[in-house]
């Protein structure tokens, strides 16, 4: 059986219920009539290219789904898609590395849209001790590794907060897509068993952050996590990228990350 191609009314109406908008919504932001819109979402009428894309960026949609919509259309797709080892990728590789290196010694990664590891500074290395091979790859992925329980879950002080954390993220990220990509790894994450921990005392940051508080040989190293992505991005592979930096949340983590990246 053959099955039939989404239209383009398909992928505006499963975009705009998704961003919880009415057709009266989405007509006013992209300054069109509801009329239109409404012959839009039921084939009645074929819309410019550039419609198209005034529409997708009302909706918020990443590059990947409007190359998609372009072409249920008719059109090409605008948005390139390649690899960070393309020659025309080389700017973006060494912006990449540029600040994965001035990181360090702070531990930070880069991951994809499938949270599979795309490359790391050397502040990482120190936390991989004792990881088992087959959690490492290739493809390493980042919430995998996280959360299994022969990655970093047992060395988690307080792991039922930060398994919380990274797991509601992780909904929000599939809520916001169409195409189900991160819903094995969801299933999966939710059916690790979680270990046994001793109820950590909630480090107090004022509310503003959840710590990950991990335990290297005989000391908890606390950090903190920040978010970087390529807000201009025009090629799908690097609007994909995430850069996940983390930063010592007490004195006592600082001092030991220095100790640890110094030179023998």
């Amino acid at each position: 059986m053959t099955i039939a191609a989404r239209s383009i009314g398909d992928h505006l109406r499963e975009w705009r219920q998704k961003r919880r908008l009415s057709q009266l919504d989405l007509a006013l932001d992209a300054e069109i009539s509801t009329r239109h819109l409404s012959f839009l979402e039921t084939g009645r009428a074929r819309p410019s290219r550039e419609m198209i894309l005034r529409l997708a960026e009302q909706l918020e949609m990443p590059l990947r789904d409007r190359n998609a919509m372009l072409a249920s259309a008719g059109f090409a797709p605008l948005f390139g898609e390649r690899s960070l080892d393309d020659p025309e990728m080389a700017g973006a590789r060494r912006a990449i590395d540029l600040i994965l290196a001035a990181h360090e010694p702070w531990p930070a990664l880069v991951v994809d849209r499938r949270w599979d590891l795309v490359a790391a500074n050397r502040g990482i290395a120190p936390m991989l001790a004792g990881i088992p091979s087959e959690l490492l790859g290739p493809p390493t992925n980042a919430m995998r590794l996280a959360l299994h329980p022969q990655g970093f879950a047992p060395r988690i002080v307080n792991f039922a907060e930060w398994r919380h954390h990274l797991l509601e993220r992780l909904r929000q990220q599939a809520r916001a897509s169409v195409d189900g990509a991160l819903d094995p790894l969801l299933a999966e994450l939710e059916s690790y068993p979680v270990p046994p921990m001793p109820d950590a005392r909630p480090q107090d940051l004022g509310g503003i952050a959840v710590p990950m508080k991990l335990m290297t040989g005989d000391r908890v190293l606390s950090f903190l996590s920040t978010t970087t992505v390529f807000g201009t991005a025009q090629d799908v592979t690097l609007a994909e990228l995430t850069l996940e930096t983390f930063f010592p949340a007490d004195e006592e983590t600082a001092e030991a990350v220095r100790l640890a990246a110094m030179p023998d």
